[in-house]
């Protein structure tokens, strides 16, 4: 069975130094919840307040609706996989994934069945005699995974289990570990830096920066509809155009900066008006003419292949620096060095936003 977790108020204090900060959020029973950010935002920390390995200073936390206040780990439905493992090293696979049965009294032809049954689920039948040494990082993963499993968590806590691996062991176990979590129904609580894991994996994800969480919603919104500046900077490439709001209406407004007056989806700044204008590069085109509105005159400089795509760096008269991103299908013509285009972009895919949600 799967549990949820409410978080109310969440605050985690280390003497005067404030981790997490008011954190409110409610996973879902059978989720892939990822919180998302760079190191030092208290994303682990919020973790380790899940496990039972720090209590918080301030707020509530449940799990299956149930206040843990108090409660040590092992009292916990929660199971927690470290960045490092921790796999026996002088002990072969089987009793790796049955190890905390045996701490349970469990007897030994139990165990080594309810192994060989998640050895299964993770996709690696028969490999109950090998030895720790003889397996590959990914292996290493999904034994890890099974231990953790072994117990029957409510909640399985990952804090960053992948970042030892190279990309493309880090892209293949992106996919096994959605699998295993699919068949199994656990709601999952992943921790990582990554923007790439999180949005290619979660359910919904959980943006945060010094303590704080930024916004929390699906991968797709997290990425084409950021609340404010730190999400989308942190949650892909931008070009970024400061300056002041000119007017508004129905949810759009007139941007103007030195580069030019644009247009553009207006966020929540309340009563400010300087802000910042973000667009991706993969919004933006490259033409010899501005025909379009929100349109800047730019210099080429770079071009770098990137495989599925091709990066166009340029920079404006007044010095800034700008991407656009051509799809590598066949049909685009690659502009050269030195040459002067128009770079535009539509209204409604650039966004006028606020800078972080961060402590006074």
């Amino acid at each position: 069975m799967s549990a949820g977790i409410d978080l109310e108020n969440v605050c985690c204090d280390f003497g005067t130094f404030r981790a997490v900060d008011n954190a409110n959020v409610s996973i879902k029973p059978g989720e892939f919840f990822s919180f998302l950010g760079p190191s030092g935002c208290g994303k682990t920390t919020i973790l380790r307040m899940v496990s039972g390995f720090i209590e918080p200073t301030e707020g509530v936390i449940r799990i299956g609706g149930k206040d843990v206040k108090g409660q040590r780990p092992n009292q916990r439905p929660t199971a927690l996989i470290f960045q490092n493992l921790a796999l026996f090293p002088l002990m072969p696979i089987w009793e790796n994934i049955s190890f905390g049965l045996e701490v349970r009294g469990v007897d030994k032809a139990t165990r080594r069945a309810k192994a060989e049954e998640l050895l299964k689920l993770v996709d690696l039948p028969g490999a109950g005699d090998k030895m720790v040494s003889q397996l590959s990082g990914g292996q290493k993963q999904r034994v890890a995974i099974a231990r953790a499993l072994a117990v029957e968590p409510s909640v399985m806590l990952l804090d960053e289990p992948l970042s030892a691996l190279d990309l493309k062991l880090r892209q293949h176990m992106r996919a096994e570990l959605r699998a295993i979590q699919r068949r199994t129904g656990v709601t999952f609580i992943y921790i990582t830096h990554d923007q790439g894991e999180a949005l290619a994996m979660s359910d919904r994800v959980g943006v945060m920066s010094q303590g704080r969480i930024q916004q929390i919603a699906d991968p797709r919104e997290i990425y084409n509809n950021p609340v404010n500046g730190f999400v989308a900077s942190f949650v892909g490439e931008n070009n970024i155009f400061e300056g002041e709001v000119q007017t508004a209406a129905s949810g759009m407004a007139s941007f103007s900066t030195p580069h030019g007056t644009f247009r553009a989806r207006l966020g929540d700044l309340g009563d400010k008006k300087h802000a910042k204008l973000y667009v991706r590069p993969e919004h933006t085109l490259l033409s010899t003419a501005a025909t379009v509105e929100n349109a800047v005159l730019v210099t080429i400089g770079d071009v770098s292949f990137e495989g599925n795509f091709i990066a166009v760096h340029a920079s404006t008269e007044s010095g800034a620096h700008l991407t656009s991103e051509i799809r590598n299908d066949g049909s685009a013509t690659v502009p050269e060095k030195g040459a002067r285009m128009f770079m535009s972009f539509d209204p409604a895919r650039a966004s006028i936003l606020p800078d972080a949600n961060v402590r006074a």
